[in-house]
């Protein structure tokens, strides 16, 4: 089985076929949040640590951190920026990381302070990106996603993508990097656009894992772009990709329906053992001085007494 290892200085986490379903957290991110991008540039990070924070106690496996606050001069103001960010994520809590970067200084300047194996992401199967990310991951020995376009774009032929995804595979061979530390991203489209966009991420994921043998990963609300009620197209389609084989997702923990979801799968793929992160979740406390608890309570008061 294969399985990607990602560490904080203290946590481990399994990105795997025969793992529960990795959870990364993606709300660390200015991306479309302007209030974030603002404070993050003033230096302001409150709204990072109570994402971060929040997050982690949801159930988030690991956290997605991003840093790319503005298009003027990313080369320049992210590499210092995504540095701090990381470094006062990690702080606050103790699951591994997802560097999360288009620009390649950008992720060096956070795997020199990032502690522990983070993840990076990511690479395209664009030349000048594989021989720009490729050697960051070999230098530092850290697993990357690989998303599935290249200098032609997007294509919504998911044998293209496959195609893509397998040229990455092997590129990073050449440099040493084995396939269990690629985890492929085979890019999920928006099913309100794309009538397949389902079927088509589910049949990609089962090859990628029958015949490439790595691990997959997903922007998870991508699928439900333009529709209304998200929560719920995402809710149905991360059970569906778990079952076709996908071993984590990037997304919102903080949405109770999606986790629930996630959790349940877990359970029913047998990654769950004994169903005990589900009992642990779910199961409500029993009331005081009610059933067994009580019980248990009661005759340590008469031993005592």
């Amino acid at each position: 089985m294969t399985r990607t290892i990602v560490a904080s200085a203290t946590k481990e986490a399994v990105i795997g076929f025969d793992a529960p379903f990795c959870v990364i957290g993606e709300r660390i991110n200015p991306t479309g949040r302007k209030k974030l991008a603002a404070e993050m540039q003033d230096g302001d990070f409150s709204t990072v640590e109570a994402d971060a924070l929040a997050q982690v106690a949801a159930g988030a496996t690991m956290l997605d951190v991003n840093a790319g606050v503005t298009s003027v001069n990313p080369n320049e103001t992210e590499p210092p920026l995504l540095a701090k960010t990381v470094e006062l994520v990690q702080g606050l809590v103790d699951v591994p990381l997802s560097l999360d970067s288009s620009v390649s200084a950008a992720l060096e300047a956070g795997l020199q302070v990032c502690k522990g194996r983070p993840l990076i992401n990511s690479v395209t199967g664009e030349e000048e990106k594989l021989e720009l990310i490729l050697p960051l991951v070999k230098k530092y020995d850290v697993p990357v996603v690989a998303i599935s376009n290249d200098e032609s774009g997007i294509s919504e032929d998911p044998d293209v993508r496959f195609a893509v995804a397998k040229k990455i595979v092997e590129r990073a061979q050449d440099f040493g990097i084995k396939p269990e530390d690629i985890v492929v991203d085979p890019l999920v489209m928006p099913i309100g656009a794309m009538a397949t966009a389902g079927l088509q991420v589910f049949s990609l994921v089962r090859r990628l894992r029958e015949e490439l043998k790595v691990n997959t990963t997903c922007g998870a609300s991508n699928v439900s772009f333009g529709l209304p009620h998200r929560h719920g197209i995402n809710a149905a389609f991360l059970p569906m990709a778990i079952a076709s084989g996908m071993t984590s997702a990037i997304m919102n923990p903080l949405r109770p329906q999606e986790m629930e979801a996630v959790r349940a799968a877990d359970v029913l793929m047998s990654t769950d053992r004994n169903c005990a992160t589900w009992i642990r979740t779910y199961r409500e406390p029993a009331p005081e001085g009610d059933g067994a608890a009580g019980g248990r309570r009661e005759r340590r008061r008469r031993r005592a007494g």
